[in-house]
């Protein structure tokens, strides 16, 4: 079956699909099951192999579509790279190839980690990726590409 989706700016991973009810599913190595890959799906396998593969990110450390109540209402997060301790890490929100990576995307993820409270960040839509730090002054350090697993540890 060839490539699902679009052509995003990862490397070409190999990833299962299988075709049910008309729709084209993929593989979640981390979750364990199939899901209907949708355009933020792709980027979001995408997004996990680039990080365990190009990254060195441990698959144990990595929770993908987990709940959380913020002012009473439920909210999923995308990724959770959490440390060797099991500390929040690196938030990820993974968006589809044609939505912008604006405020109102950076809105969500300030939103969620106000909750989970990881000192990394990043936003993708599979084209292209903001990352960064929130340092202890509330600014933000960005990084031009992501660190590897190691080194981000090292960063807090």
């Amino acid at each position: 079956m060839s490539n699902p989706l679009h052509n995003l700016a990862f490397p070409k991973y190999k990833f299962r699909f299988k075709q049910k009810d008309n729709k084209i599913q993929i593989f979640d190595e981390i979750r364990k099951k199939w899901f209907v890959c949708t355009p933020e799906e792709w980027v979001r396998q995408n997004l996990i192999k680039y990080l365990i593969e190009e990254y060195n990110y441990p698959k144990s450390l990595i929770a993908v579509e987990k709940g959380l109540k913020i002012a009473g209402r439920d909210f999923r997060f995308d990724v959770l790279v959490y440390s060797k301790e099991y500390n929040p890490l690196l938030i990820v929100e993974c968006k589809a190839p044609e939505i912008r990576l604006g405020q109102k995307v950076f809105n969500q993820i300030w939103e969620y980690n106000y909750q989970i409270n990881a000192p990394f960040f990043l936003i993708t839509n599979g084209l292209g990726f903001v990352m960064g730090q929130v340092m202890k002054d509330s600014s933000v350090k960005y990084f031009e590409k992501p660190p590897s697993f190691e080194a981000l540890l090292s960063l807090i």
